[in-house]
């Protein structure tokens, strides 16, 4: 294209942002989505937002390494610097082949960010982003670089610089600028660098080489040190304060052979595996997980199933009630944490809502039972990789030193489900059974989202990194450190890549060197329509590896039954009413004691039913001691009856209350007879029917009509809960009907906006709307619609929100404009008191 028809240089990022394609600037607006809450009414006001604090903070934490490295180099070039210039400080004068094969894709990723426009002969960085990362004083400049020789000598005296200029062995000149024009012209021409620094003692360089990578800033005293008196009168230090000095940065790019950082990071780091297992091997192990996930969160939820902890006042569990839950669930504390934010992210338990309120089980955990095991397990790991709340911070401290507690507030992390997506995605990248090494997963990801953690005290998105990974292995979405089948499933990921020969591995703990030079494009994050598909093609690979659930145990002669694997739900409910889990792993032994018999008699089952469950679901006969047991705790189930009185005692066997009235264990109970079958009780009729039970008896509760009452242990239920909600990590990324329309607004607003007026009218592009007296609209409208020419005007909605917008009346009659809207490219109708004023087009507007 020759210079006469290549199109003018924009002068502003907006005339940049109008000569995009719709395509590209709706890459714009699915990269910040920022820039269309609400959507701006025109490409100036896009452009201004684009170019707000909050935005461009927004947009350079999404920056990889290299693209952030790219916009800092441009912060300390000039404005507008050529590509040329760009290249020089980001390859060196060595020109690293890896730099400049990555930086036109860098440059162009800052363009379609819009935090750089112009051509490449005239790169700008939007100026927020340039005072975000140029030095100050407060904040050094990430490349180290300090201030250039104009700006360091901008206060000094023209004398002084003149003493510079002869010290350097350069002319003197009658004037500063040219002075100062002179000694940078001597710092950025190499072979006279190299000469003076050759004549420098070895000291004063030793000094430069200190100061060389940054800070550039020194101390020096107000008699300085002969060496650094040598820098000094040659202006390769030069004072900024008292007592300060700098290394001017044509010095410093000098030093550093052109390079704005010491280490250009253009190609990720690669993500090694550390381990490779047979993929059967991976799979099995992470569905021997997934089975001990759903085995735990049951367990969960059983021991809270009659009423769960208290909630503090203050929101979530105490400290003591984590622990118990530990103990119960047979884990540390933190793995107990995370269980119990699974499941109350998952919607299974919730806080009751009552006065004394207290955590329970939800009716979506009934509904959750009765699934099958794989559809349950993908219910957890969906729920899991959308969360914010993040059980890792729990014990830690919030901003206000405050302890942050499971299941209460302060646990959201917006940045989690993007962190265990992208670790997720990443061991998708490896070969199938491959394990990463967790080091080259965090570098990974601190090379992906530098600003999120290198500038941080707390390095949040490591930690929520490391977490992902340990959690994957507990749930079983992970086996071995390695991807599973349906751990790939539920990211909706390809098939895995196959490993080289070259890196076969002699045996599953061995090395696999995997190289990933290239950068496959990123498994991006599912829709919640596209999430619940790979969800049941997870959950169906799975379930066949899930263990089928029995319909028997094997009875022992020692008062125990043996459950070789998982137990149907009925079979599994009443063994737990039954008897005590005594130890679980690959099988779960039960033991039958009185107090375990007594209390399915109290939920209402007869010894023969006992005797016929047993039967039927046992591979071997029913020893002859638990049946005996069985018989001797339902003989004297009921013997005792226990009333209110406060309470009473009453039993056709004089002599067992006389025993009981003589046992040392009863003076709590406050006994005494009141008839020869009678006793009555201080203690209340609960108190009395423990008390009793602690001394060896079996009584059984009756009414007021006295027949025997058949607890059962109700379930706790809150009312229906909704899972809680994930708090984002800002706006939605827009889907294509909001994009498109959003695409259509700001187009037709940038058309009113820029259409010619006439002379005389109000100034196009300024933002303003058009203002004239209700006689002169009308009767401009009136002329409009006999001519047929299009007008501008300014309107009013109901809402009060103002635009401008192109029509073209077509009848103007009862307080009413009807017209063709060029803006909205349909016919509308106007009330005329909403609109503000009327200009008329340039004949040449299009």
């Amino acid at each position: 294209m020759s210079t006469e028809d290549r199109p003018p240089a924009p002068r502003s990022l907006a005339e940049a942002l109008r000569a995009r394609g719709d395509a590209a600037l709706g890459a714009l607006l699915r990269s910040r989505p920022d820039l269309i809450t609400p959507v701006p009414t025109d490409l100036t006001q896009l452009a201004t937002r684009a170019g707000t604090r909050a935005s461009v903070v927004r947009a350079l934490e999404r920056l990889d390494r290299f693209a952030l490295q790219t916009a800092e180099a441009l912060a300390v070039a000039a404005d507008p610097a050529a590509y040329g210039e760009l290249l020089g400080l980001m390859a060196g004068d060595d020109a690293d082949p890896a730099v400049v094969a990555a930086l036109p894709h860098a440059v162009d990723l800052l363009r379609e960010q819009a935090l750089v426009w112009g051509d490449d002969d005239r790169l700008r960085l939007v100026r927020t982003a340039r005072e975000l990362l140029a030095l100050s004083p407060q904040h050094p400049s990430p490349t180290g670089l300090g201030p250039t020789v104009q700006e360091a000598t901008a206060g000094m005296s023209p004398g002084r610089i003149q003493e510079i200029v002869t010290a350097a062995g350069l002319a003197s000149t009658h004037d500063s600028v040219s002075a100062v024009t002179a000694l940078a012209g001597l710092f950025t021409d190499r072979a006279r660098m190299a000469a003076l620094l050759a004549d420098a003692p070895a000291d004063s360089v030793e000094v430069l080489e200190r100061l060389v990578w940054g800070p550039p800033y020194g101390q020096v005293t107000h008699d300085p040190a002969p060496r650094l008196r040598w820098l000094l009168d040659r202006g390769l230090l030069l004072p900024t304060a008292p007592g300060t000095v700098v290394l001017p940065r044509e010095v410093a790019l000098h030093l550093r052979r052109g390079l704005a950082h010491r280490a250009p990071e253009p190609v990720p780091p690669v993500v090694e595996a550390a381990a490779v297992h047979r993929p059967q091997v991976v799979d099995s192990a992470a569905a021997g997980q997934a089975y001990t996930a759903l085995a735990t969160v049951e367990e969960l939820l059983k021991d809270w199933d009659e009423g769960g902890p208290a909630v503090l006042r203050a929101g979530g569990l105490s400290v003591r009630d984590l622990k118990r839950t530990a103990v119960a669930l047979d884990v540390p504390e933190p793995a107990a944490a995370f269980w119990v934010e699974l499941a109350y992210a998952a919607g299974l338990i919730a806080s009751d809502g009552e006065a004394d309120e207290r955590y329970a089980a939800t009716p979506a955990y009934d509904e959750w039972l009765e699934q099958p095991p794989a559809e349950r397990w993908s219910r957890l790991v969906t729920a899991w990789l959308a969360a914010t709340r993040t059980a890792g911070l729990v014990g830690g401290r919030d901003a206000k030193d405050r302890t942050l507690s499971a299941l209460g507030p302060g646990l959201d992390r917006s940045a989690a489900p993007e962190v265990r997506h992208r670790v997720l995605a990443l061991l998708a990248g490896l070969p199938e059974g491959a394990a990463p090494a967790a080091g080259s997963v965090l570098a990974r990801l601190r090379w992906e989202r530098p600003l999120r953690g290198d500038r941080r005290e707390d390095d949040l998105r490591g930690r929520l990194a490391e977490w992902a990974l340990s959690e994957a292995e507990q749930l079983g979405v992970t086996g071995r450190g390695a991807l599973s089948a349906q751990g790939r499933a539920l990211l909706g990921a390809p098939a895995a890549p196959a490993p080289s020969p070259e890196g076969e591995p002699s045996g599953p703990g061995d090395k696999l060197p995997v190289h990933h030079h290239h950068r496959p494009a990123p498994l991006a994050p599912l829709s919640p329509a596209e999430q619940a598909v790979a969800s049941a093609a997870a959950a169906r690979l799975l379930a066949p590896l899930l263990p089928e659930p029995l319909d028997h145990v094997l009875l022992q002669a020692d008062l125990t039954a043996v459950a070789p694997g998982p137990l149907r739900r009925p079979l599994a409910d009443m063994l737990g009413v039954l008897a005590d889990v005594e130890s679980k792993g690959g099988a779960t032994v039960y033991r039958f004691t009185p107090g375990s018999v007594r209390r399915a008699l109290d939920a209402g089952q007869a010894a023969s039913d006992l005797h016929a469950f047993l039967a039927a679901h046992s591979r071997t006969p029913v020893p002859q001691p638990l049946a005996y047991l069985i018989d001797d705790v339902a003989r004297r189930h009921g013997h005792l009856r226990v009333g209110a009185a406060s309470a009473y005692v009453r039993c056709d066997d004089d002599a067992v209350l006389s025993e009981i009235l003589a046992d040392k264990r009863a003076a709590g109970l406050g006994l005494r007879r009141l008839a020869p079958t009678v006793l009555a009780a201080q203690a209340d009729p609960a108190g009395l029917l423990e008390g009793l039970r602690a001394m060896g008896f079996a009584p059984a509760a009756e009414s007021a009509e006295g027949d025997v009452l058949i607890t059962r242990a109700l379930a706790h239920r809150t009312p229906p809960r909704s899972a809680p909600e994930p708090v984002p990590d800002g706006p939605p990324v827009p889907d294509d009907t909001l994009l498109a329309a959003a695409l259509r607004a700001i187009r037709a607003g940038d058309l009113a906006s820029t259409t010619p007026r006439k002379p005389g009218t109000a100034p196009a592009g300024n933002g303003e709307l058009p203002r004239t007296g209700a006689a002169e609209t009308l009767a401009t409208m009136q002329a409009a619609v006999l001519t047929g020419e299009a007008l501008w005007i300014g309107y009013v909605n109901a809402e009060g929100a103002a635009s401008q917008r192109v029509i073209a009346p077509v009848r103007v009659e009862g307080g009413f404009v009807t017209a063709y809207d060029h803006t909205a490219d349909e016919v509308r109708t106007y009330p005329l008191h909403r609109i503000t004023g009327v200009a008329e087009l340039a004949d040449d507007a299009g």
